[in-house]
């Protein structure tokens, strides 16, 4: 039996921009409750990819287009049939497309040793916008792992 639909809670729009997916930026940068240092941390970043030398612009359509550029259409899902696990590829859901992309823009933001966070954010969600960084070579690794396991698709749930 399959388990229940989870009931997520609605994310309220970020009050400056009037975004929900900036609001989720926030929220999963947020480290021990600290939602304002997150909030800064958003804040700066945005100011950072406003005021860029190169590609400088709006700030929220780059962020769009970013997170856009970062999220993955298809990934491999573990499956188990007759004793063996098999990578089956897997059209991913729009708001697990949102978070991936999200999980991984931070996640190589936060492996820039030395920088602030605010500047390595700025600098990977502009380099994600170019379809560049590391977020987007995580995006064409899952992809490539997808399409080395099409075979497989038939083992499909």
């Amino acid at each position: 039996m399959r388990r229940p639909i989870k009931k997520r809670p609605v994310v309220i729009a970020d009050e400056r921009y009037n975004s929900t997916s900036v609001a989720r930026l926030t929220n999963y940068i947020m480290l021990r409750g600290q939602k304002e240092t997150a909030r800064k941390i958003v804040y700066a970043a945005f100011e950072e990819i406003k005021n860029a030398k190169e590609g400088g612009g709006d700030p929220v359509e780059i962020f769009e287009t970013a997170v856009r550029n970062a999220g993955p259409q298809m990934e491999v899902r573990s499956r188990r049939v007759g004793g063996a696990n098999y990578q089956v590829p897997r059209e991913v859901r729009p708001e697990r497309r949102l978070a991936l992309a999200l999980r991984w823009i931070i996640t190589a933001a936060r492996n820039q040793k030395g920088v602030p966070m605010h500047k390595a954010l700025a600098k990977e969600i502009m380099a994600a916008a170019r379809e560049e960084g590391s977020a987007v070579k995580k995006k064409e690794d899952t992809h490539r792992m997808a399409e080395a396991n099409r075979a497989f698709a038939h083992f499909a749930w």
